[in-house]
């Protein structure tokens, strides 16, 4: 019986590596298959979506999720690595600001656009990652990528420097280049010096543990898993009956339904995913096939 599927949603402390958060629960759990969506820089705290046992397969649809931020921007001054964690490179006085001001900027940044990714990041160019090329103190051309900032405001804090602000955006948006972006618009620069994740999605950071909380929910043999369904939320989701479910778990394609959807969840009699499908002409194929003897899943 898999006892250990489901969903996850841990409350990442500052000072720890999103990997070293998956490698907390991996020794928690003892369990190897682990898998996180959504990289946090290890100066952020906040929301890490953790996907355990055989719902790993599933966590590409986690990683598409929005992305909703709280933090707080430093102007005056920009780093290496526009963050708290980098070395400072220049500093420029700060202009007198008003909220009103500081949030007409701020809008006029929302909506499609491109970004190009900082030096200091995780990305790779010709199989390096430019963090390592940035302490060579190499600087190579990066790609810029298409992006979506849905909302982006901020409010003022007792220092005229620092700013608090609230940023929904799409995957792959990186936060501390709006900022520097934003100080530039405002006349002076910026870095990012506070980050939390309150949201991924539907899932919030309200209903995350800390790692310690996992931990002693397991030690009490606690419930801790949401099921593999939490994954899915977005996609539809067909019944399918017992006969498809047993054609499906052999890997036979289905006639189901109508659909426009490209992806299709399919779920049984008791709730259960059994997978999800995709198109093939007017059949659908299993791509992903949840275990049918998942304990979670039948809760």
């Amino acid at each position: 019986m898999t006892t250990n599927n489901g969903l996850l949603l841990i409350d990442k402390p500052k000072g720890l590596t999103s990997h070293d958060v998956v490698a907390g629960v991996r020794k928690i759990l003892k369990e190897k298959r682990v898998g996180h969506a959504g990289t946090l820089d290890p100066m952020a705290t906040g929301l890490l979506v953790v996907a355990v046992g055989p719902s790993t397969r599933l966590l590409r649809f986690a990683q598409s999720e929005t992305k909703h931020y709280q933090g707080v921007v430093t102007l005056g001054v920009r780093t290496d690595s526009l963050d708290a964690d980098g070395e400072v490179e220049e500093r420029r006085e700060v202009p007198l600001l008003d909220v009103a001001t500081v949030n007409a900027v701020a809008l006029a940044m929302t909506g499609t656009q491109t970004q190009v990714p900082p030096m200091v990041s995780a990305l790779k160019v010709n199989g390096r990652r430019l963090h390592a090329l940035a302490r060579e103190g190499v600087v190579v051309e990066r790609e810029p990528r298409t992006i979506t900032v849905s909302a982006f405001s901020l409010t003022a804090t007792p220092r005229p420097d620092e700013w608090s602000f609230d940023v929904t955006c799409s995957v792959g948006t990186y936060v501390r280049v709006l900022l520097s972006d934003l100080a530039e618009r405002l006349g002076t620069l910026g870095h990012l010096s506070a980050l939390r994740r309150v949201a991924s999605g539907t899932h919030h950071v309200k209903n995350a543990l800390t790692l310690v909380d996992l931990d002693a929910k397991v030690q009490r043999r606690e419930s801790i898993f949401q099921p593999p369904m939490a994954f899915v939320g977005a996609l539809e989701h067909v019944r399918v009956s017992d006969d498809e479910e047993r054609r499906l778990r052999m890997g036979q394609r289905v006639t189901l339904g109508a659909s426009d959807a490209l992806e299709i969840a399919a779920v049984n009699d008791a709730g259960a995913l059994v997978g999800v499908l995709a198109r093939r002409g007017d059949a659908w194929q299993p791509v992903v096939v949840m275990p049918v003897d998942d304990a979670h899943e039948r809760e």
